[in-house]
């Protein structure tokens, strides 16, 4: 116990110069000594909250970080709470984001992550009474009520039932290509229980990489559930949940609707878990790239924010962290392919910031980010940095990678499309672009397949620039022959 001087005088101070906000206002009924009610305030005031004796405090504790604060972490041996920034979300967002559905069940009204009201039994979500009424009795949700609440509520049954409906536009997707096949797991064309039929998403060719996205699952649980039981550390369980986006086979990432089908797959295994368990939030990044990949970028928007806010609650006491730093590279990626470019970049600078401090230059995770970033500085045409990062880091990667590394592949044809684009780039530019791309098409196609999406981009690219090639070629020529056809008039 504290005496009431200390207790009166522990007090939340964000650090100085801080516009976070730590949270808006929140109250504990009774618990504290004389009928006080202990509350923590915005942390714009002066005084942001009290604490009395240790059960009040772990309470306040406890709504303060399931507030949708901006960011707070615990300091148990000096026994305050400590404000820090994570870019990425607003200083004025304080929502609680924690659930991936957002709208209204019967009218479809977006809700984003606290309005509106749950059904007591299953917490399936309304805009409002009348909503929940009439889904009661004319939407049928007086028979599914119960059968939401038993298979784990209003968020499990919707994670399987999307995980369900990924599973199918995956196995008809990839009909065509499966035709005649058998899973390399189970050596049978359609799933024994589920009877679905096979796919296949990564860069595997000839008759290997068939699976049920069934047997992929499962052979994905088993492994990661071994290791947790043998506990393992995370050097060894990180190669085993790779194989929930990672072939097997190939050792190259699942990508568009497989992926997507493996993202809800992961999401509907580990959602129960607690958000402190790192991986429930691992869950949440898997889901979102897979959303991602499959083309769901506003989808995929709602699970970045929502892990980017986990993070800001439950997570580390510092903005230099891992995987404070993944979440948000994922965030921008998203940003990027939803249009908001200039936030993006903002962001990419950030993340690569970060990454040279945390990791150093040749980390794996650095030379990903400083591909990002040029990336997102050629996308908004600042072609120049972009050329001249590339241009840095390249090397290092060719270096460190391999030449046949998937990130240094995207690098090199990174720095020919910067050489290439901009209205700066010469006959010489176009040329060694040219050049450079044909050498990344031919590796792409021995290390990926001609089927994906990276060596098909690669392609359309290296028309791009032979057809801007072929123009600039034809048009000098043209002003060349005009030249020499010109006679010099007599004096």
């Amino acid at each position: 116990m504290f005496c009431e001087r200390e207790r009166e005088s522990r007090l939340l101070n964000p650090p100085p110069g801080s516009t976070d906000v730590i949270v808006t206002v929140l109250e504990l009924v009774g618990g504290a000594p004389g009928g006080k009610t202990p509350r923590v305030a915005d942390s714009s005031a002066a005084g942001a909250g009290r604490f009395f004796h240790n059960s009040v405090y772990q309470r306040v504790r406890t709504l303060a970080t399931a507030s949708g604060c901006k960011a707070l972490a615990f300091s148990a041996g000096r026994g305050f709470l400590q404000a820090f920034c994570i870019v990425g979300l607003p200083p004025s967002d304080l929502t609680i984001y924690r659930m991936i559905i957002t709208q209204c069940a019967v009218c479809a009204t977006e809700l984003g992550f606290s309005l509106g009201k749950k059904c007591g039994r299953c917490s399936t979500r309304y805009c409002g009474a009348a909503c929940q009424v009439q889904h009661w009795k004319e939407g049928g949700h007086d028979q599914l009520c119960k059968k939401i609440k038993k298979a784990g509520g209003a968020e499990q049954y919707n994670a399987n039932k999307k995980y369900t409906e990924a599973v199918s536009v995956a196995v008809e997707k990839c009909a065509d290509d499966t035709k005649g096949q058998t899973c390399y797991i189970c050596t049978q064309a359609l799933h024994w229980k589920t009877k679905e039929g096979l796919v296949r998403g990564c860069s595997c060719r000839g008759t290997a990489g068939f699976a049920h996205v069934s047997c992929l699952v499962e052979e994905a649980k088993l492994l990661f559930a071994e290791a947790e039981e043998d506990n393992l550390d995370w050097n060894a369980k990180n190669p085993r949940w790779l194989r929930w986006c990672l072939c097997s086979l190939c050792e190259q990432y699942y990508h568009g609707v497989v992926a997507c089908a493996l993202g809800w797959a992961c999401w509907k295994t580990y959602l129960g878990r607690p958000e402190t368990d790192q991986v429930h939030g691992m869950a949440k990044g898997t889901l979102g790239n897979g959303l991602s990949s499959a083309d769901h970028h506003e989808d995929a928007l709602l699970v970045r924010q929502a892990e980017l806010s986990m993070l800001r609650r439950v997570g580390p006491a510092s903005a230099l962290d891992d995987r404070v730093l993944t979440v948000q590279g994922n965030l921008a990626s998203t940003y990027e392919r939803i249009g908001r470019k200039e936030e993006a970049v903002s962001l990419r600078r950030d993340v690569y910031s970060g990454r040279l401090k945390l990791n150093g230059e040749e980390n794996h995770n650095t030379l990903r980010e400083a591909y990002n970033y040029a990336v997102s500085l050629i996308h908004i045409q600042r072609y120049e940095e972009a050329k001249s990062l590339m241009h840095k880091t390249t090397p290092v990667a060719r270096r460190v990678l391999g030449e046949s590394h998937d990130l240094t592949l995207k690098m090199r044809k990174n720095c020919a499309q910067s050489l290439c684009e901009g209205p700066s780039a010469t006959l010489d530019d176009l040329r060694q672009g040219m050049t450079t791309l044909e050498e990344i098409e031919r590796t792409a196609r021995r290390v990926f397949g001609g089927a994906h999406p990276f060596t098909a981009e690669t392609e359309r690219n290296l028309q791009v620039v032979r057809a801007a090639l072929r123009a600039r070629e034809v048009n000098v020529s043209a002003i060349r022959d005009a030249m020499a056809s010109t006679t010099l008039g007599d004096a």
